[in-house]
C-alpha cells in the first residue's frame, strides 16, 4: 500500500474542518499508510515508562498483514546483540551492557541505527534473549526492568527513523527443550514461562504503534523443542507431536498477547514456522492460529540454502542452474501463505563471509535473486547481520557493490512503482537469471537431473564445518569447498566401487573430524530398490580404519541409497534400514570415532553393492 496521490487534499479539508489539533491527528493517520519522512516526525513524547519515543501509539485496523510486509520493506536484524547468552558466565543480576555486548557486538547507539536506515533497511529484527535477565529455574518468570528498558531504548532507535520493528524470543540458551521433557511438570513449566514472558513483553509495550510487531519464537518451534541443553530428559516428542506443540505454542502467544488489550488486540504478530523451514512449514501439519483480530497474522521462515555459501566460509561460489532452480522454487512455496491473506517475512538470511573477511563469490548473484523474488511474492526480507556487511562500529557497508545493492531495494526505491511493475520486473530478472546461469562449476560427467544413471559420493562437512562436499539426497558436486578434490564413479549394478575424497589442496590442507558424513547412490533406490551396501574398506589417509560400529543401508527420500557414516542427528535407526542378514539389532548411524579423525588429508570408502541374501 502506497500513499495517495489526494493525500495532500485530504489533509487541507481536515485541517479546514478539524483545527489545527485535528490536523495533528489527520497527518498522524495518513502519514503511518507508509513510513514517515524525517520532516513529518514531530510527535516525540514519554513513553509511559519515561523512555524518549517519536511513536505515535497509532494502530491502522484496517492495514493487513500482507500490506504491511510491504510497507517493511528491506528489513535487517541486530545479530549477536541482545540475543547473545551470557547468562551462564554473569547470571541474571549483571548490567545489561555486559549481556548485549558478550558476543562481541558494540553497545547499540542511535548512531548505528540511523547509518542501518541510511544504508537501505526500512524494517530491523531485535532478537532478544529475555531469560538472561529472569531466574527462572527458581520458578521465577519476572524480568528485570532495566533490561526491559534497555530494548525499548533500541526499539525508539529504530522508530525514530520510521523503520518498523519485530521483537522476539531467540533460542535463549534452548529452555525451549523443556516442552520435549519426560516430566508434565516440566513442560507444564515451559509454558508457564512462556505466557509470563509474553504477558510481561506485551503488557510493557502495549502503546506502541502497529510499526512493533512482536514474533512467537526464533527457529526454536520444532525439532528443537527436543534440545536436552537445559531439560537433560528432553528428547520424548515424535515429530508430529512437535508439530502439534509447535501449533500449541503458537496459539498460546497469539491468545497471550491479544489478551493484553489496548493496542496489542490489532498488533501484527509474527507467527514462526516449523523450525522457521520452508519445506517444513509448508507442511499442512504445520497450522496457522487462530486469532480475534483479522488479517494481522504473518508467518516467519528462514533462508540459508545452500547451508554451506549461506551459513560458513566452506562453499565460496553459487550460481548454478541448479542454485538459481533451487532458490525459486523454496521461495516459490510460501507463497502457499500469501495466497491465504498471511503476509510473510524471511526473518533471516545471509551470505557468510570468506575466512579473510571478504565477501564470497557471486554474493551479488544471490543476493539479487533472492530478493527479486521477495518482490515477485511479496515478502519482507530481514538480512541475518553481525557487523559482517554492516560494520557497526565503522557506520557502514564492508563492500560497494552489495552496498549499492541494499540501497535498490529500500522502500523508497520502489514506492514510485506499481505492485504489477515491481513483479513484472522481478518476474522478468528472475526468468533471465536462470536461463543464464553459468554451468562452468558443475564439473563432472555425471548429471544429477538423470534419474537413468546411478552416481556413488561421500557426502561430508567437517568438524568445524570449513569443508564440505554435497551434503543431501541430490546429487550436487557443484556444492564444494575450494580446493577439494572427488572421486566420484557411476553405479552400473552390482559389484565392488571406490569413492573418495582428497582434502590437501583446500586452504587448511586437511579436514579436521566431521560433523556429517554419508555414502550415497543418487537414484540407487529408482534403479535399484532394496540393494544392499557392504563397506569393506574405510580408510583415513590411505591407511583402513576400522569401523567403531556396523552400518545399515537406508533411504531418507526413497530416491537416493545411503549408509551412514557419522550422523548424531540420527538417535534410533529407521524402521526401513536393511542390512545383508536383515539383522539391525546392532547397526548404528555412528560408526567412526571423531577423535581419530582430527587430520584427514584423505578419505576413501570401498563398498560392495547388490541385492539382499
Amino acid at each position: 500500500m502506497k500513499k495517495s496521490k489526494s493525500c495532500n487534499l485530504i489533509i487541507c479539508i481536515v485541517a479546514g474542518v478539524l483545527g489545527l489539533f485535528g490536523l495533528t491527528m489527520a497527518v498522524m493517520k495518513i502519514a503511518h499508510l507508509g513510513p514517515f519522512a524525517a520532516s513529518d516526525k514531530k510527535y516525540q513524547h514519554l513513553s509511559a515508562n519515561g523512555i524518549e519515543t517519536w511513536d505515535s501509539g497509532y494502530v491502522r485496523k484496517e492495514l493487513t498483514s500482507l500490506e504491511v510486509v510491504t510497507l517493511m520493506g528491506n528489513g535487517i536484524n541486530l545479530g549477536n546483540t541482545m540475543e547473545a547468552y551470557g547468562r551462564s558466565a554473569f547470571g541474571t543480576t549483571a548490567a545489561v551492557s555486559s549481556y548485549e555486548t558478550y558476543w562481541g557486538q558494540p553497545v547499540t547507539t542511535q548512531e548505528m541505527i540511523t547509518a542501518m536506515k541510511n544504508a537501505g533497511f526500512d524494517s530491523l529484527r531485535i532478537p532478544v534473549a529475555w531469560t538472561n535477565a529472569m531466574d527462572y529455574e527458581n520458578g521465577d518468570y519476572t524480568i528485570r526492568e532495566d533490561y526491559l528498558n534497555r530494548v525499548e531504548e533500541i526499539i525508539n532507535y529504530a522508530l525514530n527513523e520510521d523503520m518498523y520493528v519485530i521483537i522476539n524470543d531467540h533460542w535463549d540458551g534452548s529452555w525451549w527443550g523443556m516442552f520435549g521433557s519426560a516430566s508434565e511438570e516440566t513442560r507444564k513449566q515451559a509454558m508457564d514461562l512462556y505466557v509470563s514472558m509474553w504477558t510481561q513483553i506485551a503488557e510493557r509495550y502495549k502503546e506502541y504503534s502497529d510499526y512493533l510487531i512482536f514474533e512467537s519464537a526464533n527457529e526454536e518451534l520444532g525439532s528443537r523443542l527436543n534440545d536436552v541443553d537445559v531439560a537433560a530428559d528432553s528428547g520424548t516428542l515424535s515429530e508430529q507431536e512437535c508439530y502439534e506443540m509447535t501449533n500449541l505454542i503458537n496459539q498460546t502467544f497469539v491468545d497471550t498477547v491479544r489478551g493484553t488489550g489496548g493496542n496489542n488486540a490489532q498488533r501484527f504478530l509474527l507467527i514462526a514456522g516449523y523450525n522457521t523451514d520452508i519445506q517444513k512449514t509448508c507442511d499442512n501439519r504445520f497450522v496457522m492460529p487462530t486469532d480475534t483480530a483479522k488479517d494481522k497474522l504473518i508467518v516467519s521462515v528462514h533462508y540459508y540454502t545452500p547451508w554451506g555459501y549461506c551459513g560458513n566460509s566452506s562453499l565460496s561460489v553459487w550460481g548454478t542452474k541448479r542454485n538459481y532452480g533451487e532458490q525459486n522454487t523454496l521461495l516459490e512455496m510460501m507463497s502457499k501463505f500469501t495466497e491465504q491473506g498471511y503476509g510473510v517475512i524471511i526473518g533471516e538470511y545471509a551470505v557468510a563471509m570468506r575466512d579473510d573477511g571478504t565477501v564470497k563469490d557471486n554474493i551479488c548473484d544471490f543476493l539479487s535473486n533472492f530478493l527479486y523474488n521477495c518482490d515477485l511474492y511479496g515478502y519482507c526480507p530481514m538480512l541475518w547481520d553481525c557487523s559482517n556487511l554492516f560494520i557497526r562500529r565503522e557506520l557502514k557497508m564492508i563492500d560497494e557493490d552489495v552496498a549499492n545493492l541494499f540501497l535498490e531495494r529500500r522502500y523508497s526505491a520502489q514506492a514510485s512503482l506499481t505492485e504489477e511493475e515491481i513483479k513484472a520486473t522481478a518476474q522478468s530478472a528472475i526468468e533471465i537469471a536462470e536461463a543464464n546461469a553459468v554451468s562452468k562449476f558443475e564439473d563432472t560427467a555425471f548429471d544429477a537431473e538423470d534419474t537413468s544413471t546411478a552416481v556413488a559420493w561421500i557426502m561430508f562437512n567437517s568438524s568445524d564445518w570449513g569443508i564440505m562436499y554435497s551434503v543431501g539426497d541430490t546429487y550436487d558436486p557443484a556444492s564444494k569447498t575450494d580446493g577439494l578434490v572427488a572421486t566420484d564413479v557411476e553405479v552400473t549394478g552390482e559389484g565392488t566401487y571406490t569413492v573418495s575424497l582428497d582434502f590437501t589442496k583446500t586452504g587448511g590442507g586437511f579436514a579436521n573430524g566431521t560433523a556429517f558424513c554419508a555414502l550415497a547412490i543418487g537414484n540407487g533406490e529408482i534403479l535399484y530398490p532394496g540393494y544392499i551396501v557392504t563397506i569393506t574398506e574405510l580408510a583415513v589417509n590411505g591407511e583402513p580404519y576400522t569401523l567403531t560400529a556396523n552400518p545399515y543401508t537406508t533411504s531418507d527420500d526413497q530416491k537416493c541409497t545411503r549408509v551412514n557414516i557419522f550422523n548424531e542427528w540420527v538417535t534410533t535407526v529407521p524402521p526401513e534400514a536393511r542390512t545383508v542378514d536383515g539383522n539391525t539389532s546392532n547397526v548404528l548411524p555412528v560408526i567412526v570415532d571423531n577423535a581419530d579423525l582430527s587430520h584427514m588429508e584423505t578419505l576413501s570408502i570401498t563398498f560392495t553393492y547388490g541385492p539382499a541374501q
